[in-house]
């Protein structure tokens, strides 16, 4: 059940949650799910090539676009709960003050879920994304203990979590464990997409990724509805009381 949850979404740079999860950030509020995202850094150095090439452009005019962006974006998958930390990025530096930032974060949301970049391999061309991976992982660690003292803070549950498919997906090693039907928000995430004018050429790559996904969704589910996809690395296996 979809209903009630938290999720909580960590994007190492502006763009990333939507290309690697906006169809499933749709669902979840759309089934009424509180979903919570966390911007770490908007990819002015690293991920905004094409803004560098207009003339005129400066960090703070980079910037300004991408922050533009991605509320943008956030604003057409529905989501109200956006948190915008606005650190450099290539390289993100992870420091004892940000852990204990992340860790008030993980215990105010106390999601059922995080969505983040995949742990499980390792992304080639991005260690940002390998860097905030490790991060939250550890944050949620912290988070779910009682000897972790914070004031103002509960130690939360064992929460799930599940890793972004990263863009070179074979080259990173990746492998698929969740597979998520987002046919009824596709329609969402495209135009979410299609708010970053800095990686244009990332709309047709990932649109084509929803559709392998949705054949990859159809054929192991035989579910013919299934049209397009999204798929997650799985952190910790699955538990319950039956195989399924």
């Amino acid at each position: 059940m979809i209903a009630g949850k938290r999720m909580l979404v960590v994007s190492a740079h502006a763009a990333d949650y939507v290309w690697r999860a906006g169809g499933t950030i749709a669902k979840y509020i759309k089934g009424g799910a509180d979903v919570h995202l966390l911007v770490i850094s908007f990819g002015g150095r690293g991920e905004s090539n094409d803004l560098w090439k207009q003339e005129g452009a400066t960090a703070q005019s980079v910037k300004d676009i991408r922050k533009n962006e991605t509320l943008a974006a956030a604003e057409i998958l529905g989501l109200r709960h956006i948190e915008l930390w606005d650190l450099q990025d290539y390289p993100i530096v992870i420091d004892a003050a940000l852990e204990d930032r992340m860790v008030r974060v993980i215990r105010t949301v106390a999601p059922d879920i995080i969505l983040t970049h995949d742990r499980n391999g390792a992304d080639i061309l991005n260690p940002d994304h390998n860097e905030i991976s490790e991060f939250v992982f550890r944050c949620s660690v912290m988070a779910n203990s009682d000897g972790v003292r914070m004031e103002g803070t509960k130690a939360t549950k064992q929460m799930r979590l599940f890793g972004f498919e990263p863009h070179q997906t074979e080259l990173s090693r990746f492998m698929p464990g969740s597979f998520i039907d987002i046919t009824d928000t596709f329609g969402q995430k495209e135009a979410a997409m299609k708010c970053f004018k800095a990686q244009s050429h990332l709309i047709q790559y990932y649109t084509d990724r929803a559709f392998l996904r949705g054949n990859h969704a159809r054929r192991i589910s035989g579910n013919q509805a299934f049209k397009f996809a999204e798929c997650f690395s799985n952190v910790f296996p699955v538990v319950g009381e039956e195989l399924y």
